[in-house]
């Protein structure tokens, strides 16, 4: 199994495996409350958390891919992650983003994310990438959608009822009873 531990490259973003050096940075995306409020996940309460999410991410060395930390060319700060992630329970790969508020609204997250699904595509030879939102969650949705990903239902995942997007890496890829 190949691992790729960077993701592509965009003309703003580096994509590259989180690595200790970016506790701080881990933390304070994943302990802020406007940023986690549509995860379904507990905020971080300590840096030693960051420090364990970060040294025990399995996914590199399971499936070959993750959640790549964004890197600012501009100044070399982690400002979130966007990535793919292998979903075994729903046999399904999510592409997924998360960034600081203070990146927000400036099409870092569409930039970000159109970059991992063509990887997705055209690295790993995906030919469907799910993308899992709460219906809340209206940026996250308008990103998606800005990416090529169509409402396709809804699934019950970490406890919620998500809205499920779905992108074909081809028409040829697509279910077409999906398609009334």
């Amino acid at each position: 199994m190949r691992v790729f531990r960077t993701g592509p490259e965009t003309e703003r973003v580096e994509h590259r495996a989180f690595t200790l050096n970016d506790c701080e940075a881990f933390y304070r995306l994943n302990s802020h409350p406007e940023v986690m409020r549509f995860t379904c996940e507990q905020p971080l309460h300590a840096m030693e958390d960051a420090r364990q999410a970060i040294a025990n991410y399995p996914d590199f060395e399971t499936v070959g891919y993750g959640r790549w930390a964004c890197v600012l060319k501009a100044t070399g700060a982690v400002i979130g992650f966007c990535g793919l992630k292998y979903l075994p329970e729903l046999d399904e790969v999510d592409v997924g983003f998360r960034f600081l508020p203070e990146y927000w609204g400036q099409g870092l997250a569409t930039e970000t994310c159109s970059a991992c699904i063509a990887f997705g595509f055209d690295v790993l030879n995906l030919s469907r990438i799910l993308g899992l939102v709460l219906t809340a969650n209206k940026a996250s949705i308008r990103v998606l959608e800005k990416c090529g990903m169509t409402r396709n239902g809804e699934v019950a995942f970490d406890g919620a009822c998500a809205l499920k997007y779905v992108v074909h890496r081809s028409p040829q890829d697509c279910d077409s009873s999906l398609l009334l």
